[in-house]
């Protein structure tokens, strides 16, 4: 193993199960023998307990209230600048001066931050140890390509929030993001489709401000990363034998606007198809925080629950193990769909549309059933559901999937590398400089 990191781990939300990502990338990190201090958000007394298990795997936890009211402000007076709201949304004033206190009391490795929300804080950081004449690496996790995820949104969000604030901000957030990707020394994503809508606006942005086209593409390549998400295969594990006969699970976060999208079109538009022919199949749609619109999708027929909403739950798993399948009727979205890598790690078999699968390498293909369109989506599913060899088989291939690619211990191994090369990089510049 590369000798242990020194890393300061700046994430704009509580790290928790619910968003794996960070929260997993810290855990596997302090299993590899890292040294983690993490400076993050809460925004209620359940994250703030939540962060509890994240502290075990960090040296130090350092950890600010955002509030309500401060959100609100924080976007009120972005309104009128050229930074868009997401860049906006989590800035909290005394968690950007703990972490210039920090880099000015300590010698990082490397400063990690994650999602746009969390980019101003790198840029700070990036200046406190510019100040300081420091050599440290700052590595920005940029997630997704929220433009990429916006300009889908414009076109096909059913939720009326949802489009009325990607409309808003999908110019300024196209015009930060291509400004953004050439100022950290290493950019994440968690998909290729990802990395090439991030060069593309790096590039627009380079061509309006006249920088050098192939310095810029250069630097792309150089600094542009994909680091898929993994999943806990310890935690989503296949349970035969507690599958009904015909229920569909679909789920995510319920107020996110894509998710909203999908589960109106699952059960407005594919169900009446599947229940002409299956009028015993049960949708379940489990996530929290579901609007009224997804709310009102709860249904019954006679004595038969044919829509079950259920909003938090304690625990995914039941909800997968119990499901005959799985569904992600996903209509746009951005980079890869955890409810994919957690259904398949759970052995049970998935129907996706080919918007969900995007994010997922050419490898994945057999690993779930794509299926388009609503008549589509419902053939597959009234297909599915009458093989039960069939559902056997994808189940098994599924996890044999997420076993060989989205395991957190390999993610880790690699991003570990892409801090040392970024490290190295910033020596070379150092000893260059000297001579």
């Amino acid at each position: 193993m590369e000798a242990s990191l020194k890393i300061l781990f700046i994430v704009p939300y509580a790290p928790t199960l619910i968003r794996v990502r960070p929260y997993q990338l810290i855990r596997s990190l302090a299993q590899q023998g890292h040294d983690l201090t993490l400076a993050t958000l809460w925004t209620s007394e359940e994250e703030r307990a939540a962060l509890s298990q994240i502290a075990e795997h960090c040296g130090q936890v350092i950890m600010h209230r955002l509030s309500h009211w401060r959100v609100i402000g924080n976007m009120a007076r972005s309104v009128c600048t050229p930074k868009p709201l997401q860049a906006a949304y989590a800035w909290q004033p005394e968690l950007g001066q703990s972490i210039r206190s920090l880099l000015r009391e300590r010698a990082f490795d490397v400063v990690h931050l994650e999602h746009l929300r969390g980019a101003r804080y790198g840029l700070d950081a990036k200046a406190t140890l510019a100040e300081q004449q420091r050599q440290t690496p700052v590595v920005w996790d940029s997630v997704d390509c929220i433009t990429h995820l916006f300009q889908q949104a414009v076109e096909q969000s059913r939720s009326r929030k949802g489009r009325l604030m990607t409309q808003l901000d999908l110019g300024r957030t196209r015009r930060y993001e291509g400004w953004l990707v050439r100022q950290f020394d290493r950019v994440l994503v968690t998909s290729s489709t990802e990395k090439q809508a991030l060069a593309d606006l790096g590039q627009a942005d380079a061509a309006n401000t006249n920088l050098d086209k192939a310095n810029v593409e250069a630097g792309h390549d150089r600094r542009l990363a994909v680091v898929a998400n993994g999943v806990d295969l310890q935690y989503f594990t296949p349970q035969p034998g507690l599958q009904g006969e015909a229920d569909l699970v679909f789920t995510g976060k319920m107020s996110y606007h894509a998710n909203v999208t999908a589960a109106l079109s699952l059960v407005q538009e594919i169900m009446p198809l599947v229940w002409a022919q299956r009028p015993d199949a049960t949708v379940w749609i489990v996530g929290k925080e579901p609007p009224a619109e997804i709310r009102s999708l709860a249904s019954r027929k006679g004595n038969q629950e044919r829509v079950v909403v259920t909003g938090t739950v304690p625990d995914i798993r039941p909800f997968l193990h119990h499901a005959t399948i799985a569904v992600a009727p996903i209509l746009y979205g951005a980079g890869i769909q955890n409810k994919l890598l957690e259904a398949m790690a759970s052995g049970t078999p998935v129907i996706a549309s080919p918007q969900a699968m995007a994010g997922l390498p050419a490898q994945s293909s057999d690993s779930a059933l794509v299926a388009d369109g609503p008549a589509g989506f419902a053939a597959a599913i009234v297909r599915l559901l009458g093989d039960k060899a069939a559902r056997i088989a994808l189940g098994a291939r599924g996890r044999c999937y997420v076993e060989e690619h989205h395991a957190w211990p390999n993610v880790v191994t690699q991003l570990a590398e892409i801090y040392q090369d970024a490290i190295a990089e910033r020596e070379r510049q150092a000893y260059a400089c000297c001579l």
